[in-house]
């Protein structure tokens, strides 16, 4: 009797640095961020031009506590909030500008938060600044409320949508599609890597701060988007969450863009007739 092969993670992990190193997957990594710069510059300064970017938006006293927000030319159809990645400890919303152009076309307010890096903050800490980020923001746009976000940003989203995240009940109320894009899902793998030295995480913690591992609100829907060419733990995070929180009775799907990896997956954000952009704007 023959078995079919449902998914194999094939040989067990030996070097969990290397499991989580995207950029060292990447043939021309280097070459991304000189470009989502300029980029953004771009597109910060269009929208300047045009009275509809307002750019370092306070939500605490802390100097990374602060936000973008572009808002489409008519009356915003409701928010979309891009949360970005770099493991908790890297990057800046002044990288990622442009990909609030695809929501922005379909009508829709767009905010980007900054978030205070580990070490100067762990990441329970970082859940509970998006959480305060999201209740500002929310009084200032009506309608509905997506959420996306890229790789540590997936995380961050997702754990929005856990019971007991640190939002109000007004603004979970109003989060109705999530968008995680390369998210990491189950932090206990990432505590086994070097790069734990900066982000600080022990058992305990990354136990409460993995999504995988928490119950969702009733009714949640949510999209995991991987790259078909990202490294196999990424599509196996993609892949969990989706799967665990089904049982919760909410609609999840986990799917990948063929050929696309950790650094392009973002690229759909940017295009308006895209899967990803249509299921933010509530067409699909």
């Amino acid at each position: 009797m023959a078995y079919d092969a449902i998914w194999t993670g094939g040989e067990p992990i030996a070097d969990y640095d290397a499991a989580y190193d995207n950029g060292g997957s990447i043939t021309d990594a280097a070459s991304y961020l000189p470009r989502w710069q300029a980029k953004a510059q771009a597109f910060r300064e269009a929208l300047t031009a045009a009275g509809r970017a307002e750019l370092g938006v306070s939500y605490g006293d802390k100097p990374r506590q602060h936000y973008d927000l572009f808002r489409p030319e008519a009356e915003p159809k409701g928010l979309v909030v891009f949360v970005h990645g770099g493991y908790w400890k890297a990057r800046d919303i002044a990288d990622w500008s442009h990909l609030a152009g695809g929501a922005l076309a379909t009508g829709f307010a767009v905010a980007m938060p900054e978030y205070t890096l580990c070490p100067e903050a762990t990441i329970p800490e970082i859940t509970r600044e998006i959480g305060h980020f999201l209740d500002q923001v929310a009084v200032r746009i009506p309608g509905p409320i997506r959420l996306s976000g890229h790789s540590a940003g997936g995380h961050l989203v997702t754990r929005m949508l856990c019971q007991g995240a640190p939002i109000a009940a007004e603004t979970a109320a109003r989060i109705d599609r999530t968008a995680s894009i390369s998210g990491c899902h189950d932090l206990r793998p990432i505590m086994l890597t070097g790069m734990n030295a900066v982000l600080g995480l022990d058992a305990r913690t990354a136990r409460a701060e993995s999504p995988a591992l928490l119950e969702p609100r009733a009714g949640v829907d949510l999209l995991c988007l991987a790259g078909g060419a990202e490294l196999p733990e990424f599509r196996r995070q993609n892949a969990l969450l989706a799967n665990a929180w089904h049982g919760f009775g909410g609609r999840t799907r986990a799917v990948e863009r063929p050929g696309r990896h950790h650094f392009d997956i973002v690229d759909d954000l940017i295009d308006p007739a895209s899967e990803l952009v249509a299921y933010l704007a509530g067409t699909a």
